[in-house]
């Protein structure tokens, strides 16, 4: 190999392998299809292998391409954590920040956390993309995101997490059901409810059946929906009953219904709600200033969120 590969040869080869296309790849870059062709026809005569195969209909990566591929996202993640790292140097919660949420935390505590965000540290530049868990933590490994704020355990290789808080699940039900008027509410009085959950995908969806002992196949579960909001609406239609994380209580999701929330007996009806990041990134410490300041300053208003 005469010439080692350059980082825009690397960039250009993970954008074809991520899109499958080399015009959509291009774009995605911001250069012409014959700009990123000949960087990749170059980049496979340095290395001496084939990287991908091409014809008039698809975009395949050969073995050693996916493998090629993989490292390159490792080299690239690497040089993003370095100038993060000094970035970092400058002054903390003053560079930019790429966050993952998912969507059943991203509407309900966002929103009052980047306006405290943006007084407090007004040079900090915070893009948000929302997500199913899985989808987020395959951009994180390939350096789309820095951080992700989820619902914690989640199974992923190669990363740390911080835990922030708890947040518990609330009975939410129509007025007229028995279960608004019993005395005392346990997650045995589930058995044989009518439960509305999340369709799969949805994390809120195992951990709020984890937190009930709970499984999908002993219950019986009339629909499945995308969001909160439509699980409520499907709620006040009289459908079935739900859970609902404290934190969504909030907002106004329940306004101009007649469903409302129970809490239950039981002191662990809840989820873990953490920060997750790549093992060997170099920002640790700021991602952790970034959880103790949700802790600060959002948690305290979950908290008191009356069901």
């Amino acid at each position: 190999m005469t010439h080692p590969p350059t980082l825009k040869q690397l960039k250009y080869l993970c954008a074809v392998a991520d899109q499958l296309h080399f015009g959509r790849a291009a774009r995605a870059c911001y250069v012409s299809q014959s700009s990123l062709s000949s960087a990749i026809a170059e980049l496979e005569a340095h290395l001496g292998v084939i990287l991908l195969e091409r014809n008039n209909k698809r975009v395949l990566l050969t073995d050693i391409g996916a493998a090629v591929v993989a490292r390159s996202h490792q080299i690239l993640n690497a040089v993003d954590d370095l100038a993060a790292l000094c970035e970092q140097a400058v002054a903390p919660l003053s560079g930019r920040m790429r966050l993952g949420v998912i969507p059943t935390i991203a509407p309900f505590l966002l929103p009052g956390l980047l306006n405290r965000l943006r007084a407090e540290h007004p040079q900090f530049q915070l893009f948000i993309r929302e997500g199913l868990s899985q989808h987020l933590v395959d951009a994180l490994h390939q350096g789309e995101l820095d951080l992700l704020l989820l619902a914690i355990p989640f199974a992923a290789d190669g990363v740390q997490t911080m835990h922030l808080f708890s947040d518990d699940f609330l009975l939410a039900c129509p007025s007229s059901h028995p279960l608004s008027h019993s005395k005392e509410l346990h997650t045995r009085d589930l058995a044989g409810q009518e439960l509305l959950l999340l369709e799969e995908g949805h994390c809120l969806r195992g951990h709020a059946l984890a937190a009930c002992h709970l499984s999908s196949a002993t219950l019986s579960v009339p629909f499945q929906a995308t969001s909160l909001n439509t699980l409520v609406q499907m709620v006040a239609n009289g459908i079935g009953i739900t859970l609902l994380p404290r934190m969504a209580l909030q907002t106004p999701i329940l306004a101009g219904t007649s469903v409302l929330t129970r809490e239950f007996a039981e002191p662990d009806v809840q989820r873990a709600i953490g920060l997750m990041w790549r093992r060997q990134a170099a920002r640790t410490d700021e991602f952790r200033l970034l959880g103790e300041f949700i802790q600060q300053h959002a948690v305290p208003a979950i908290r008191t969120a009356a069901p």
